[in-house]
Formats: C-alpha cells, sequence, structure tokens
C-alpha cells in the first residue's frame, strides 16, 4: 500500500467517525426532546371531557310496523361539553352526533362544527336529528312495538368524534371519541306519531371514551 492510499484510508476513517459522531449527537437530541414530551405529558395527564345531555326533544316518532318496518324521526338535542383540566385545550376537529336505539342507529349523523375548547370551558350544542324512513332491524320490531304501546322508550344520543389535546404550543395526535348518553323518553300523550312530542328535561350524564 502506497503513502497516498495509506492517506485516503485515514480520511475515509476520520470521515466516517466524524458521521458517526454527528448521528450520535442528532439521535441523543431526539430523544432528550422526547423525554422531554413524555415528562410533561406525565405531569399534565389531559382528563377526557365531560358531556352531558341536557334536553331532548322528539318531534316526530313514526313505526311503520310490519311488513316494511321503518322508522321515521325528527329530534331535537342540547348536549354540553365540559373540559375539566386546567392547562390542557381540547381542539374537536369532528363531532358527528346521531340516535341510538338498542345500538342500531336510527337518525343520521349530524355533523358540528370543529372548535376549540379551553382550560375549564363550557359549550352546548342543540342540532337536530333526522332519520327519514330507516329501516328496522327484525329483531327490534317487538321491543320497539311494545315500547311505543307503553309510552315509554329509551334512546340514546352518541357522539362519533376525533379531538386533539393542546399543552402550551404543543399539539398531540388525533385521538377517537365516543359518547353515548341515554335518554329515557315518556311520550305526552301516550303514543308515538308525527304530532307526539316527547320531552327529556333531566340532566343525564353521558360515558366517555378516549
Amino acid at each position: 500500500m502506497t503513502a497516498k492510499d495509506c492517506g485516503q484510508h485515514g480520511e475515509c476513517c476520520e470521515r466516517r467517525k466524524r458521521n458517526r459522531r454527528i448521528f450520535g449527537c442528532i439521535l441523543a437530541t431526539i430523544i432528550v426532546i422526547l423525554l422531554i414530551i413524555l415528562i410533561v405529558w406525565l405531569a399534565l395527564r389531559p382528563t377526557k371531557p365531560r358531556f352531558y345531555l341536557q334536553d331532548a326533544v322528539v318531534l316526530q316518532f313514526n313505526y311503520t310496523g310490519p311488513p316494511s318496518n321503518l322508522l321515521s324521526t325528527v329530534i331535537q338535542v342540547t348536549l354540553s361539553s365540559r373540559n375539566p383540566n386546567d392547562r390542557v385545550g381540547i381542539y374537536y376537529d369532528r363531532l358527528d352526533v346521531y340516535a341510538a336505539y338498542k345500538y342500531q342507529q336510527i337518525s343520521v349523523a349530524s355533523a358540528l362544527p370543529p372548535m376549540y375548547q379551553g382550560h375549564n370551558d363550557i359549550d352546548v350544542w342543540s342540532p337536530y336529528l333526522y332519520g327519514p324512513d330507516v329501516p328496522v332491524a327484525p329483531y327490534l320490531c317487538d321491543p320497539l312495538t311494545q315500547d311505543e304501546s307503553s309510552g315509554f322508550l329509551l334512546l340514546h344520543v352518541k357522539i362519533d368524534g376525533r379531538i386533539r389535546w393542546k399543552v402550551g404550543s404543543w399539539i398531540s395526535g388525533h385521538y377517537h371519541l365516543f359518547v353515548s348518553c341515554p335518554a329515557f323518553l315518556t311520550f305526552q300523550n301516550g303514543r308515538s306519531g308525527s304530532g307526539a312530542t316527547v320531552k327529556f328535561q333531566q340532566m343525564s350524564s353521558c360515558s366517555v371514551e378516549v
């Protein structure tokens, strides 16, 4: 091996060592940043938002019965949400509200506008939920007929959405939000129909999963 070859080999070794040191510094910096984010996250660990069903008015509830088994509904609900965190804000990027009867969705999902909820803030929505001629699953026909005849009805107002947490200037990735609010309704005239008005005016606490 000539002196020139040895010199070139030495330069290559030095370049590799320098590249390794640079890579090691970058990797160490990334690890430190991730550790800081993890420590801050654990220290401020956000509490999931709290939802309440404040009011529900069923303006239409028509069930045709066999053989068509179609259900038409018009429901206005009032929902409130509270952010219980002192230092964590919440971005509601998507909130879809719909009504369900015994796990079957009976209304079209109503989209609420995206919004930001600050520390300890409370927000209220009052969307209309429409379900025109929704086919009822066969196994629900008898329970629905019985509930309709008795004048008592248990529905669930549900929210399916996507949220992000905000801590200072840092914003998290998306998290799935699922909310379920029970609404025990009584028909005022003892029966359902296009003229029947059903009111639910007792605030109900909702289950929240994030």
